[in-house]
C-alpha cells in the first residue's frame, strides 16, 4: 500500500487491482494536493479509521448481494464516507438501485480516466463548499448569540433611560404643586396629535412622549424665589425664566438623549408667527414635534387649574386655539386637534390623571422613604 504527501487535506482512497491504473489516478488527485492512498483490495482498509471521512474510488467488476451487503456496511459505519464506484460491468438498473439507495455517491466508467478525475474534483468542491458553509453557520450562530445579548443591554439601558427621565420629570414636578401631573397628560395629547399627523414610528412616539415629560426640566435652574414667585415678575426675573428652554436643552445634551426629545425642550416656548424664544423661529423652522407640543401644552394649561386664572372647559380650550391658529399655534396642527371629538381630548385627560397619586400622597411616600433604614 503506496501514500502520497501526508497532510490535512481530504484523504482519497483508491482501490483497483491494476497499479498502473491506480498510480495514474493517484498523481492526477495529488494536483489538488490532497492525501492519495492506492491499494489493491478493499480489505486493507476495513480494520482502520482511514476511511473515516474519506473519498473511496473503488473498482467493482461485477455486483452480486455480497459486494451490495458492504457497500451498505460501508456507509452505515462511515456516514461521511463518499464512494465513487467503477465498474464497466454494472447495468443501469443495479446502478439506479445503488444511487437511490444511497450505497454510493457516484458511479463512472472505469475506462474513461477522465471521468473518475472529475467525479473526485466534483466531490472536492462540494466538501469544500460544505465546510465554507459550515463555517458561515457557526460565525452566524455567534453573531445572533452578540446580537442577542447587545439587545438584552439595550433593553436594560432604555430601562435605565427611562427610569431617569421619570425620576427628572417627578423632579421638576415636586417643586410645583400646581403643575403637578402637567407633564403627563401634555406627553399624552402630544403622542395622540403625532399619530393624527401621520407619525406611526413608535420610536419617534416614544422620543415625542420623553420630550414632553421633560420639557420644562431646565427649570431646575431656576430659583424658587422666582419659579415660585406669588406675584408679577420684574423684565430681569422674566428674562431668567426664559432661558429655561436653553438649560434644559444644555442638560439633556449632556445625556446624549435623541433629537425628538431636544427639539420639544429646547423650541416648545416658539410661536407658530415668529413672536416666540428663545430663537424667535417660524412656521416650519420650527421642528415638528415642538409644534405639536405647543399646543399639547396650551391644552391642558387652559384647561388646568392655575393660580391666576380658573380652568376653562375643552370647548373654550377650542376656540381659544382655534383663535391663535397661525399666530401661536401650526394650522396643520391645530387641524388635527379639531378632526376628532373633544369627548376623546376629555377622556385622554381623564385616563392620564385618574392614575396619578396626588401631591400630597406623593410627597408623603417620599418622606417615608427617606425615613426608611438603608
Amino acid at each position: 500500500m503506496n501514500n502520497g504527501a501526508n497532510n490535512n487535506h481530504v484523504r482519497v482512497l483508491i482501490v483497483d487491482p491494476e497499479e498502473k491504473f491506480r498510480a495514474q489516478l493517484s498523481s492526477w488527485v495529488k494536483k489538488h494536493h490532497q492525501e492519495v492512498f492506492t491499494s489493491g483490495k478493499l480489505s486493507d482498509w476495513l480494520k482502520q479509521q482511514s476511511l473515516k471521512d474519506s473519498i473511496l474510488v473503488i473498482t467493482i467488476s461485477r455486483l452480486d448481494s455480497r459486494k451490495i451487503d458492504q457497500l451498505r456496511q460501508l456507509k452505515t459505519t462511515f456516514s461521511r464516507l463518499t464512494i465513487i464506484l467503477l465498474s464497466n460491468q454494472v447495468n443501469e438498473e443495479q446502478q439506479l438501485y445503488l444511487l437511490e439507495a444511497d450505497l454510493v455517491d457516484f458511479i463512472c466508467p472505469r475506462n474513461n480516466l477522465l471521468s473518475v478525475y472529475s467525479a473526485v474534483r466534483a466531490e472536492l468542491s462540494r466538501r469544500l463548499l460544505k465546510k465554507e458553509n459550515e463555517n458561515y453557520l457557526k460565525n452566524l450562530t455567534k453573531l445572533k448569540l452578540e446580537h442577542s445579548r447587545n439587545i438584552r443591554k439595550l433593553l436594560k439601558l432604555e430601562e435605565i433611560y427611562d427610569t431617569t427621565v421619570e425620576n427628572l420629570m417627578t423632579a421638576l414636578d415636586l417643586r410645583d404643586v400646581e403643575t403637578f401631573g402637567h407633564s403627563r397628560t401634555v406627553s399624552k395629547y402630544s403622542q395622540v396629535l403625532a399619530e393624527l399627523l401621520g407619525i406611526r414610528n413608535q420610536i419617534t412616539l416614544d422620543n415625542i412622549r420623553k420630550g414632553a415629560l421633560l420639557h420644562d426640566i431646565g427649570k431646575i435652574a431656576i430659583p424658587d424665589s422666582i419659579l415660585k414667585k406669588p406675584g408679577a415678575l420684574s423684565p430681569e426675573e422674566w428674562e431668567k425664566i426664559k432661558l429655561h428652554p436653553t438649560l434644559g436643552f444644555g442638560l439633556i445634551k449632556e445625556m446624549k438623549l435623541l433629537k425628538e426629545v431636544g427639539h420639544i425642550i429646547l423650541f416648545h416656548h416658539e410661536k407658530y408667527d415668529g413672536s416666540g424664544y428663545p430663537k424667535g423661529l417660524k412656521k416650519d423652522e420650527i421642528p415638528i414635534e415642538a409644534r405639536i407640543f405647543a399646543l399639547a401644552d396650551a391644552l391642558d394649561a387652559i384647561t388646568s387649574h392655575r393660580p391666576y386664572r380658573a380652568e376653562q372647559d375643552f370647548y373654550s380650550a377650542r376656540a381659544e386655539i382655534i383663535k391663535h391658529s397661525g399666530q401661536q399655534f401650526d394650522p396643520e396642527v391645530v387641524e388635527a386637534f379639531c378632526s376628532i371629538d373633544l369627548e376623546h381630548w376629555e377622556k385622554i385627560r381623564y385616563e392620564t390623571t385618574k392614575l396619578l397619586t396626588s401631591f400630597e400622597d406623593y410627597q408623603k411616600m417620599l418622606k417615608s422613604r427617606e425615613n426608611m433604614p438603608n
